[in-house]
């Protein structure tokens, strides 16, 4: 994992700065990460199925070499001169398809491999190693080397990182499925509305991933179109200098992730994960009305802080939570909802920008963000673990016997 989000934080700056070489335009990139999240949301669903029924680790092999293969020929036309807009687009579709199918069986096998009683201390180090390589090291290595050999030398070191990702999952001794405690049902289709069932008894769940579908809509194609847009154009930076503002939200991350993963979660933990993704949504504001550099990896920090919280709580909810047996669906219909609407957000952020300007819409999307992603507290029973206290790890769970 460690190697392989290195490889993506080299790739989506990689693929932000190929991009508007190719067309320097908003648009150009909202249709580039258009085609990448399209099939994303449609294959996520087909993958929950499959994580519950195939060996998790075989699975993840197999979106390592999709993606792997879609990288490989992005940065052999990247090197030869030969990459154009379309070839971009077909290849990131590509390249979301394989990622559709490593996500919900990464979530799925963590419980696998951990026992109970560390599960908070494994969703720390996750998301303390993920932001570290994505959002940190990933996008300054991604900017040096764009600077030094172009974005095709960076797109051979993001597929690199797959052949490494894979040849892990190989090491790896095989991880049978759990035996169930729920009785899997036969047919796919039953098996899925098993997984959206489940979904739908749990207030604290779908709340919370409809609040996040709304979260991303609103800000995550302005965050991945319109900040590099601003770094380049409007404040006349370098790759390198995107790398950095990426890199900043990545070092608020780790950060926050290093604290929390000497604690247990407080009983209040659904009031601080929300807390902190609204602190997550306030940072395009600082991006739209930021002029120097360090203001925008200023906020890029405290966002990254923000956000790695709610992931480790969230994290922490699914995994001690959701039956072992369901939780591939559960992972898939978590990852369907709250990326449903991310290819509506990169098709709206380019006219809409072009409307009114960068700068506006990642000043209205940060405070529209802010102010509905706060409001979901304000469902009726959002808060029912808290109250009954299901987060508790039992006596002879802490003891190690997992």
């Amino acid at each position: 994992m460690t190697v392989s989000f290195l490889g993506d934080g080299i790739f989506f700056i990689a693929l932000a700065w190929q991009s508007y070489q190719l067309s320097n335009a908003p648009t150009a990139l909202s249709v580039v990460f258009l085609s990448m999240s399209l099939p994303h949301v449609l294959f996520v669903m087909v993958a929950g199925v499959l994580t519950d029924r195939l060996e998790r680790r075989r699975l993840m092999i197999a979106a390592d070499v999709i993606r792997g293969a879609a990288v490989t020929a992005i940065a052999v036309l990247s090197a030869t001169g030969s990459l154009e807009l379309w070839h971009l687009m077909v290849l990131a579709a590509v390249y979301g398809a394989g990622e559709a199918f490593f996500g919900p069986a990464f979530g799925a096998i963590v419980p696998e491999l951990v026992p109970p009683h560390l599960i908070v201390q494994a969703n720390s180090l996750d998301q303390f190693v993920r932001p570290f390589t994505l959002q940190l090291a990933g996008p300054a290595l991604g900017g040096w080397i764009i600077a030094t050999t172009g974005p095709g030398g960076a797109f051979f070191a993001d597929a690199g990182s797959f052949a490494v990702s894979a040849a892990s999952l190989l090491a790896m001794s095989p991880r049978p499925l759990p035996k169930p405690e729920i009785p899997i049902s036969g047919g796919a289709v039953r098996e899925l509305r098993e997984g959206f069932a489940f979904v739908r008894s749990k207030t604290w769940l779908w709340a919370t991933l409809v609040a996040a579908a709304l979260f991303l809509l609103i800000g995550y194609g302005p965050w991945e179109v319109l900040l590099p847009f601003v770094v380049k154009n409007l404040l006349g930076g370098s790759a390198s200098d995107l790398g950095l503002v990426f890199a900043a939200g990545g070092l608020g991350a780790v950060f926050a992730a290093a604290i929390v993963g000497q604690l247990q979660l407080p009983r209040r933990h659904i009031v601080l994960m929300y807390v902190g993704w609204t602190i997550g949504c306030v940072a395009p504001v600082v991006y739209g009305i930021g002029n120097r550099l360090w203001q925008l990896a200023a906020a890029s920090a405290v966002a990254g802080a923000g956000t790695s919280v709610g992931m480790i709580i969230w994290g922490t909810l699914m995994q001690r939570l959701v039956p072992r047996e369901l939780l591939g669906r559960v992972s898939s219909v978590d990852w369907f909802i709250s990326i449903s609407l991310i290819p509506v957000s990169f098709a709206l952020t380019g006219p809409i920008a072009g409307l009114i300007g960068a700068r506006a819409t990642l000043v209205g999307a940060g405070v529209i963000g802010a102010v509905a992603t706060a409001s979901f507290l304000l469902v009726p029973g959002i808060r029912e673990t808290e109250r009954t206290g299901a987060l508790r790890v039992p006596a002879e769970a802490q003891s190690g016997s997992g």
